[in-house]
C-alpha cells in the first residue's frame, strides 16, 4: 500500500509540474505577444507622427541667426529718429519711428472715405520690408533651432536701415564699416562652413543697387557690401534686384496687410466690379534732371487726353504718400502707366495692381526680369508693354490710341488676371496666419528652391560657385519682337 501511494503521489507531482510549466509557458507567450503588440502599436504611432513632420517640413526648415548682435537690427529700431523714411536724408524724411508701429506695418488707416476697406490698411513705408519680413519669419511654421536640420539660414540684418545712416557719407570707410563687421561675424559662425554661406539669405527694403558700389570713389553711390567676398556667397532678396545672379526681387510692400483670407476675397470682388471712368492714369512726378526719362512725354500725352488722369506728386496740396490719394485714382482707371523712376522699378506698380488697374510697362526691368517668383512668365496675360529706352522711342507712339486698340475682351481678361494675382502681391499681417499664399510665402519658396539647386550642384560634384554670383548682362535687354 505504501509503495502504491508513493507511486501515485509521484505521478501527481509530475503531472502538477507539467501543468505548471505549461501554464507558465502560456503566460510568458501571452506577455511577450502583448508587449510586442503594444510596442509595435507605439512604434506605428510614433512613425506616423515623424512621417507627418517630415512630409510637412522636410526641405523647408529655416534657421534664424537670432544671436546676431543687436547693433545689426534691434538697435537700429531704437535709433529710429535718425533713420531716413525716404530716399534722402533731408530734415523732412529723417525719422522712421512713426512707421514702426504694428510690427513695421505702420499706423492703421482709420478713415479712407470709402476708398479702402475698413480693416487691414496701414501707412506702410516700403523701406521697412526687412522688418515686416523678419516679423513674418518669426511666425514661419517650419523654423528649427538645430542648424544642421535647416535647408536655409536667415540672417535678420536690417541692411537698408543700417545703410540709410551712412549712404550719404563721403567717407567710404564709414559707409562700409557695418557691412564688413557683419560678414566678419557671420563667416565666423560654425553654420557658415556647411556651404560657405550659400545657404544664407538676407532681406532688404532698399534696391540691390544701393549695396553695389563698384568703385572706391566717394562720389559713387552706395555701399560695397555685395562685392565683399563673403557677401557674394549669400543671396539677397530686395524690392529690386540687380544684374547679379545672387540678387532676387520680391514685391514692394503695399498698404494692404490682410489678417483674414476673407478680406482678400472681399477686396478682389470689390475691384472686379468697380466703374473705371479713365482709360489710363499716371501718378508721379517728372524727372527734368534725367535726360532720357520718358516721364515728361508721358505726362504731356496724359494731359492732352480727356481719358487720362494725371496726379502730379510733389505739387502743392497733393500727397502721394497718402494711400487714399493714390488708390482712388488707380481704382478709377483701366490702365496705369508705370515708367522707371529713380530706378527700374516702382512701388506704384504693385499699388496699381492691388487696385485692379492693368500696368503699362516701358522697360523689361520694371517687372518682367525682376519678380520671377510672383508674376507670370507670360507678361501679356496681365500687362501692356510699350518698349521705350528713352523719350525718342515714344515720339511716334500715341498711348491713348494704342490702349483704345486693345479689345474689350482682352482688357477684361488682363484685369481678371491682375485681380487674381493680388494675394501673391501682398504681405499678410504678421500677427495672423492665412491659408492663402502671400508674397512672403512665395519668397520663402523661391529662396528654398534656389538653395536646393545649389545643393544639387554640389551632389553632382560640381563647383557651386560657378554662376552663383555672376553678372547677367542680358537681364534688362529689350525683346527683339513683341508677343
Amino acid at each position: 500500500m505504501e509503495k502504491l501511494l508513493t507511486g501515485k503521489c509521484s505521478r501527481e507531482v509530475l503531472f502538477g509540474i507539467i501543468i505548471s510549466f505549461c501554464l507558465c509557458f502560456a503566460l510568458l507567450c501571452l506577455h511577450n505577444s502583448s508587449s510586442l503588440g503594444f510596442s509595435n502599436w507605439v512604434n506605428i504611432l510614433g512613425n506616423r507622427h515623424v512621417h507627418s513632420i517630415v512630409d510637412s517640413c522636410s526641405g523647408r526648415y529655416i534657421y534664424i541667426h537670432d544671436d546676431l548682435p543687436a547693433r545689426f537690427n534691434y538697435d537700429l529700431l531704437s535709433n529710429c529718429k535718425s533713420l531716413s523714411a525716404g530716399s534722402s536724408m533731408s530734415s523732412d524724411t529723417v525719422n522712421m519711428c512713426p512707421y514702426l508701429v504694428n510690427f513695421g506695418l505702420g499706423p492703421e488707416i482709420e478713415s479712407s472715405k470709402g476708398v479702402l476697406a475698413n480693416k487691414s490698411w496701414f501707412t506702410t513705408n516700403p523701406y521697412l520690408l526687412e522688418v515686416i519680413f523678419h516679423n513674418r519669419m518669426k511666425q514661419y511654421d517650419c523654423l528649427t533651432s538645430i542648424p544642421s536640420l535647416a535647408s536655409a539660414i536667415y540672417v535678420p540684418y536690417y541692411t537698408g536701415l543700417d545703410a540709410s545712416l551712412h549712404l550719404w557719407d563721403t567717407n567710404l570707410t564709414v559707409r562700409d564699416s557695418s557691412a564688413k563687421d557683419l560678414v566678419k561675424w557671420i563667416s565666423g559662425k560654425p553654420e557658415w562652413k556647411k556651404m560657405w554661406g550659400r545657404d544664407h539669405f538676407l532681406v532688404t527694403g532698399r534696391t540691390s543697387w544701393d549695396f553695389r558700389r563698384q568703385h572706391d570713389n566717394n562720389s559713387d553711390w552706395g555701399s560695397g557690401f555685395r562685392f565683399l567676398p563673403e557677401s557674394k556667397n549669400m543671396t539677397m532678396v530686395s524690392v529690386e534686384g540687380s544684374l547679379w545672379k545672387n540678387d532676387f526681387a520680391i514685391p514692394y510692400p503695399t498698404n494692404f496687410h490682410p489678417a483674414k483670407d476673407s478680406e482678400i476675397v472681399q477686396w478682389q470682388n470689390r475691384m472686379r466690379y468697380l466703374e473705371r471712368p479713365y482709360l489710363f492714369a499716371f501718378v508721379g512726378a517728372p524727372r527734368p534732371g534725367m535726360q532720357k526719362s520718358i516721364r515728361g512725354e508721358l505726362i504731356d500725352q496724359c494731359r492732352a487726353s480727356s481719358t487720362c488722369k494725371f496726379v502730379h506728386c510733389g505739387s502743392h496740396g497733393i500727397n502721394c504718400n497718402n494711400p487714399v490719394t493714390v488708390m482712388k485714382v488707380f481704382q478709377s482707371s483701366v490702365y496705369c502707366l508705370q515708367p522707371p523712376g529713380d530706378s527700374h522699378t516702382r512701388r506704384s506698380a504693385f499699388d496699381s495692381m492691388l487696385a485692379g488697374c492693368i500696368p503699362v510697362f516701358f522697360n523689361p526691368g520694371s517687372a518682367y526680369s525682376q519678380y520671377l517668383w510672383h508674376l507670370p512668365k507670360n507678361h501679356t496675360k496681365y500687362s501692356v508693354f510699350i518698349p521705350a529706352r528713352d523719350v525718342t522711342d515714344l515720339k511716334e507712339v500715341r498711348i491713348e490710341k494704342l490702349l483704345l486698340g486693345i479689345s474689350k475682351k482682352k482688357q477684361l481678361a488682363m484685369r481678371n488676371k491682375v485681380i487674381k494675382l493680388i494675394p501673391k502681391l501682398v504681405y499678410a499681417d504678421p500677427r495672423s496666419r492665412l491659408e492663402t499664399q502671400d508674397a512672403f510665402d512665395l519668397a520663402v519658396k523661391g529662396i528654398l528652391e534656389r538653395i536646393e539647386n545649389v545643393r544639387k550642384v554640389i551632389r553632382e560634384g560640381k563647383d557651386p560657385s560657378i554662376g552663383f554670383a555672376e553678372e547677367d548682362s542680358l537681364k534688362y535687354t529689350f525683346p527683339d519682337t513683341l508677343e
